[in-house]
């Protein structure tokens, strides 16, 4: 009686084992890879929110921002805190980056 089976039950302990550490390790990496491609869209997004705050162009000829309505203030704490969720952003891909190479990547010994 040969088949899948049979071959399952008498897998030894290290090819068992093999198994789910394969399977645990490609889960992870799959996981850590789109961790690293979602903070990079994130980073993205918000240098655009960044630039598009600089466009104070009208959309219409009704639309014009005039000086007493600009709100120089919300502007520059806006500005502000898209800057630091920049660099919180680059700091955080610098780090997965390296720790998914660490942990995924195959290094010469």
């Amino acid at each position: 009686m040969e088949g899948r089976f049979l071959g399952s039950l008498i897998r030894n302990n290290t090819q068992i084992r093999r198994d789910r550490a394969d399977a645990i390790a490609e889960d992870a990496e799959t996981s850590y890879r789109r961790k690293v491609e979602d903070l990079q869209a994130e980073l993205r997004k918000v240098r655009r929110d960044r630039e598009n705050m600089l466009d104070l162009s009208p959309t219409n000829a009704q639309s014009l921002v005039l000086a007493s309505d600009f709100q120089s203030g919300v502007f520059v704490d806006k500005d502000l805190q898209l800057g630091a969720k920049i660099r919180e952003l680059e700091i955080l891909i610098e780090i997965a980056e390296s720790r998914y190479t660490e942990l995924f990547k195959q290094t010469e010994a």
